[in-house]
């Protein structure tokens, strides 16, 4: 058999098929064009992706996440929402939304950015992850183009957001790594017109991209989503050491404010002292200042035969990431739980008192708590 190449080995992995392939879970992908379906073509003039290499033979190598996929012309990526159309990449859904709701902002989740909030939440559909739990599934695992979608280019979307009295415009729901391009320049809007941004991320990307689009970011959770390369193999088929470098990445080279949640699968990723490792590794990499949320497993997708996450062992959890140094640690998707308030960490004091993605009560004052006032971290203006 003759050796082949890089490109014809990651393309020829990529002719597995689109479902679930461990050997495809860091390398590159390739959807082909299925027989009977109608060949995607961008519009004409329409938005092209932002960091791709075209090689000689037409081909494409995608630089947006750590999978560098690899596709020939009338393929896609792994993503479901890029392809190669005559040696370029294009984006499937730009402004074409599939979600466009008003949500608290809580729900990304973020504590420490400007609590009780609401944000104009878009989604595009698609993912460049394929988490067995995925609470979105109908929109993350199929083509944007495939789903019922409205038009909404950037500017009608921050006109959307003004009209419904919104001054945030979050994505979430779906992985804005999938629909970068829309996401960016969504952005760039928002920011021309002084609205705030902030994303929730599974932060498989690269480093040039991700800084690309921080850059017109207020605000990011990342879903770290386990930390042990076996849970990402077997469950979200992607890279650890990719999300960890994203991390790294946000904390120590932007300015935007950074939250970390962390979903608990019974017997996939409840184990104390892997949770115990990555507590640590939060605390010497993003600090002990910055929130961490222990989220609830509930029986979704490919994993309805789990039963929720006990509730003791989202507080078992929190107690590990306390017993390391973290300041602020937070349960989420269960209501009501004490684990949902934000308290100070120097007396004591309940300072915003939550009933789920609900806020009841928030006595910060000007960044401070009213009682010892101490400065808190976070964004609260």
């Amino acid at each position: 058999m003759s050796p082949i190449d890089r490109r014809d080995f990651l393309t020829t992995l990529g002719r597995c098929g689109a479902g679930i392939c461990t050997l495809c879970a860091g390398g590159g992908f390739a959807v082909g064009q299925a027989a009977g379906t109608k060949r995607f073509r961008p519009e004409p003039g329409g938005r092209r992706v932002d960091f791709f290499e075209s090689l000689p033979d037409g081909s494409i190598v995608c630089g947006v996440c750590p999978r560098h996929c690899v596709t020939d012309d009338g393929e896609t990526g792994f993503c479901r929402s890029r392809t190669n159309v005559a040696g370029v990449y294009y984006p499937r859904g730009y402004g074409r939304p599939c979600i466009l709701r008003v949500d608290p902002i809580e729900k990304i989740p973020l504590s420490h950015f400007r609590p009780g909030s609401k944000t104009m939440t878009v989604a595009v559909g698609g993912c460049n992850l394929r988490c067995l739990y995925c609470q979105n599934w109908q929109h993350s695992q199929t083509a944007p183009d495939k789903l019922k979608t409205f038009d909404l280019t950037p500017d009608q979307a921050v006109a959307a957001a003004r009209d419904k009295g919104v001054d945030t415009i979050a994505f979430n729901y779906t992985d804005p790594v999938a629909f970068l391009e829309y996401a960016k320049d969504l952005a760039v809007a928002a920011r021309k017109a002084e609205i705030r941004v902030v994303a929730a991320t599974g932060a498989y990307i690269e480093p040039e991209p991700l800084l690309d689009f921080a850059r017109y970011v207020d605000a990011i959770t990342i879903g770290l989503k386990g930390f042990t390369q076996e849970f990402y193999d077997t469950v979200c088929s992607g890279r650890l050491d990719g999300v960890l470098a994203a991390i790294e990445t946000i904390k120590t080279k932007t300015n935007c404010w950074l939250e970390i949640v962390n979903l608990i699968v019974p017997t996939y990723n409840h184990d104390p002292r892997t949770i115990h490792k990555m507590a640590g590794w939060l605390r010497r990499t993003v600090g002990v200042t910055t929130p961490l949320h222990f989220s609830r497993f509930v029986p979704m997708y490919r994993l309805t035969n789990l039963p929720r996450t006990p509730v003791e062992t989202l507080e078992s959890a929190c107690r590990i990431a306390r017993s390391v140094g973290l300041t602020y640690v937070y349960t989420s998707n269960i209501a009501p739980h004490d684990g949902n308030n934000t308290y100070c960490p120097k007396c004591g004091m309940a300072l915003i008192e939550r009933l789920g993605f609900k806020v009841l009560e928030n006595r910060v004052r000007d960044g401070r708590c009213p009682a010892c006032h101490i400065r808190l971290p976070g964004v609260w203006t």
